[in-house]
């Protein structure tokens, strides 16, 4: 099966270079036609250049057609006008990926609001502006494909990373639910975790590892998370050549008697409550109610 994007829009935020770059070229080589969002700042979310430009040039050099964007993903009233752009030029828009994003790392203890707010505004605010001011036109087209950037940070923790940890762990809660609510209308949802040698890395890998972790090999997974026969509601780590998914698990639990509900009686039965045998994929925020109602029923003899 040969995945391409012929007739398709593409928008991806923080294209200006490393894995946004990647997408932007993979999307255009297999036909997109892609708006190259970039702010064009730092790392840590300072300054300007003309990054999305450059990248534009280098799609259009391959025989691709592209289009740069200078707007912030913190700003909604932006997002609304680079979807409105690239509606009026190309007459829609088939795949978001949001990929925007900056670091500013310290301990908790040493971080200063301000960088936690603005870490959470770009990532997580910045996703899901980017995704409602293309929403009401996915759900027009019936059409949508929408590629969300978390991380292992998010799902596991990271020291010193306490904003952008709890920004990627928002982005999660968001894109499962946009995957039910998008469903109808043909829109699909995923998340990708990736793991790349690139600007916001540079200073963490060691040479062997950046050089390892190519933005091209995270690319591809992006390239099959938003093609038109992608699943949704998928978590996909991509890293090295390295592919595999995550879950948020849940187990069966245990029920205890209305005598032993109480702090000492979790701890007494703390090993049976951990034991992790049990573990299935949570598939809707819901089925932890549903199956304590379940249990409940089935204790009454219902």
């Amino acid at each position: 099966m040969t995945i391409d994007f012929a007739g398709k829009v593409a928008i991806v935020t923080g294209a200006g270079g490393g894995i946004g770059r990647a997408y932007a070229l993979e999307l255009a080589r297999r036909g997109a036609r892609v708006v190259v969002n970039d702010l064009g700042s730092a790392r840590d979310g300072t300054g300007h250049s003309d990054a999305a430009r450059t990248v534009v040039a280098e799609i259009e050099a391959a025989g691709g057609e592209a289009m740069a964007n200078g707007a912030s993903v913190s700003e909604y009233v932006q997002m609304q006008a680079m979807v409105a752009e690239a509606r009026e030029r190309w007459g829609g828009v088939h795949i978001l990926i949001n990929n925007a994003g900056i670091l500013r790392d310290r301990t908790f203890a040493k971080m200063e609001p301000a960088d936690f707010e603005l870490v959470v505004r770009v990532h997580l605010l910045g996703t899901a502006y980017a995704t409602h001011a293309v929403w009401p036109l996915m759900r027009e087209q019936n059409y949508g494909r929408i590629l969300m950037t978390s991380s292992s940070s998010g799902l596991g923790g990271n020291f010193g990373q306490a904003n952008y940890a709890a920004a990627k762990a928002g982005i999660i809660g968001l894109a499962k639910t946009l995957s039910l609510e998008g469903a109808k209308n043909g829109i699909r949802v995923n998340l990708i975790a990736p793991t790349a040698g690139t600007r916001m890395t540079e200073d963490i890998f060691p040479e062997e590892a950046f050089n390892a972790f190519t933005p091209e090999s995270v690319s591809a997974a992006a390239a099959f998370l938003v093609s038109e026969d992608a699943p949704s509601n998928v978590m996909m780590g991509a890293g090295g050549g390295v592919y595999q998914c995550f879950w948020l698990t849940m187990n069966d639990g245990v029920l205890l008697p209305p005598d032993e509900r109480t702090a000492e009686g979790i701890a007494a039965a703390w090993k049976a409550i951990s034991d992790r045998t049990s573990d299935a994929p949570l598939a809707y925020g819901m089925e932890q109610q549903t199956h304590a109602m379940e249990m409940l029923t089935k204790a009454a003899g219902g």
